[in-house]
């Protein structure tokens, strides 16, 4: 089946496995190495599809620039590979768009959890709750269990520098690293990115 696809070859150059989680620091190619990963599915039939599940919200020109640049960029290098803005319900778009021939590429939890956990928007953040980040985590992790095509999702490993000042800034480090760890245990391959070479930390056969 197109969703049990496991070809074996040197991490630089794999086949989606099923499902793939793919950590990092800031810049070191997690990025890019999802969309490697979509472009070869892509160039295994002209029947499959790829779609990027993007969570990251412009609140700042900064942010805005950074956002269309990507968006350029990625056009030139995968071409095929589809784009929706999915900023809070990350496991509904998964629900939406896994199919057998589909991969979806999610990038990035570490902006999903954000969005979750510290909202930009004041009156949206007083709607939510630890509780209800929580509820949406097991909702991801049931989608991506669930889901039938290859699903690669990309975040930040930002827990490796000295512990954070600031009582929020040191939970939501705890909350990534929690998140990190129920992903990482629904995926069959666990990759870390460092300055643009792939790890192996995970690969189940």
């Amino acid at each position: 089946m197109e969703s049990e696809v496991l070809i074996r070859n040197d991490l630089s150059g794999a086949v989606p496995v099923r499902r793939e989680l793919i950590l990092g620091g800031q810049k070191s190619g997690k990025s890019r190495r999802g969309e490697s990963l979509a472009a070869q599915w892509l160039a295994l039939s002209p029947a499959h599809r790829a779609v990027l599940l993007a969570t990251g919200l412009a609140h700042d020109d900064e942010m805005r620039q950074r956002i269309a640049r990507h968006r350029a960029e990625r056009a030139q290098r995968v071409p095929g590979l589809e784009t929706l803005e999915v900023p809070v319900r990350l496991a509904d778009a998964l629900r939406a768009h896994e199919a057998p021939g589909t991969l979806v590429l999610v990038d990035c939890l570490t902006l999903w959890l954000t969005q979750l956990l510290m909202p930009h928007d004041l009156a949206d953040a007083a709607q939510r709750s630890e509780a209800g980040g929580d509820a949406a985590i097991d909702d991801l992790v049931l989608a991506l269990r669930d889901a039938r095509g290859p699903v690669v999702l990309v975040g930040n490993e930002i827990g490796l520098g000295v512990i954070p000042l600031g009582r929020e800034v040191r939970a939501f480090v705890d909350a990534l690293g929690l998140l990190n760890q129920r992903v990482a245990a629904a995926c069959e391959r666990v990759t870390l990115m460092v300055a643009g070479l792939p790890l192996a930390i995970k690969e189940v056969p």
